[in-house]
């Protein structure tokens, strides 16, 4: 057995299937966890896997604006309860001002930037450690910048202005109107928020996650019994529907449920009298992607593992 019961709670977690049905999923893989959840969603026994809803980290997402730029960081800590912080939260919200002035995307580059307090990031986050007696960490961070338009700034959850557990970043380039453009902004942070955009466009989606669904697709289509060519058609399908719910652009507004995001801008554009771009977007969770630690529940997981 190549897995331990983490592996199992962990598994259980990101998919929602039963323990024994996740038990057989590793054993079948010999512990592949990613493996594992495809096995699962092949036989209907998972939604697809979303660890963004499924995570752990405490901390917060700051984010920052100024301009035509706006930047997203997150800041991690041990326990909700330093995340209520003042100076915890102090820290954050300087170090996403620092990171406005930081040439792309570089977490290192961040934390060598000067500090308004004096010394650098990484001094200041040293003392907080200290001082809090929690380990902590700059995490990561991205910018968006269009030459013409606004960045709208977004926080759901806000624990504090602009820091919370979901922070958004709208770019929007056009000669429209700022508040034209800042209402329409507003809009579709929510959307993002809520739906959680894998990418800007189809074409943008990590070719790693639509081969993965198009396996998963052939899984099913196989076990359909249909000729060849009609499992064919059905991969190809799945795969196109993947790639609309997917893709930002092309997810149903959730503010109407029935309008794709492409033309809620395009007819902003209209209404606005000048053409708008949505150019790209962030959207921070906190903890996404960060594995949870073992709890108490590891010692049934272990019982069922063992038997």
């Amino acid at each position: 057995m190549a897995y331990t019961a983490a592996d199992v709670k962990n598994l259980r977690e990101r998919t929602g299937a039963g323990m024994m049905d996740c038990k057989k999923a590793l054993d079948e893989t010999n512990g592949d966890l990613e493996a594992a959840v495809d096995a699962l969603r092949a036989r209907g026994l998972a939604a697809a896997a979303k660890k963004s809803s499924r995570t752990a980290a405490e901390g917060l997402v700051g984010v920052a604006v100024t301009g035509t730029k706006g930047v997203a960081v997150e800041v991690n800590s041990e326990t909700d309860f330093v995340a209520k912080n003042d100076q915890f939260q102090d820290f954050v919200r300087k170090t996403t001002e620092v990171a406005l002035g930081v040439s792309g995307d570089d977490v290192d580059a961040l934390k060598a930037a000067a500090y308004p307090n004096g010394g650098t990031v990484a001094d200041a986050l040293t003392n907080n450690v200290a001082t809090i007696g929690e380990n902590q960490q700059v995490r990561r961070l991205k910018t968006v910048e269009v030459s013409q338009g606004i960045v709208v700034p977004y926080m759901h959850n806000a624990a504090a202005p602009n820091l919370g557990k979901i922070g958004v970043l709208v770019a929007l380039e056009s000669e429209a109107p700022a508040d034209k453009l800042e209402a329409l902004g507003k809009q579709i942070a929510m959307h993002i928020a809520a739906a959680f955009p894998l990418a800007l466009n189809a074409e943008d989606l990590d070719a790693e996650l639509i081969e993965r669904e198009r396996k998963i697709a052939a899984e099913k289509a196989a076990e359909s019994g249909k000729p060849e060519a009609v499992q064919a058609k059905m991969v190809d399908g799945a795969v196109a529907k993947y790639a609309k719910e997917n893709a930002l652009l092309s997810q149903v507004f959730v503010l109407d449920n029935k309008t794709p995001i492409q033309q809620v801008v395009d007819q902003a554009g209209k209404d606005a009298g000048a053409k708008i771009v949505l150019k790209d977007y962030v959207r921070f969770q906190l903890g996404e992607g960060i594995e949870k630690e073992v709890s108490d529940f590891a010692a049934e997981v272990a019982a069922a593992v063992a038997g």
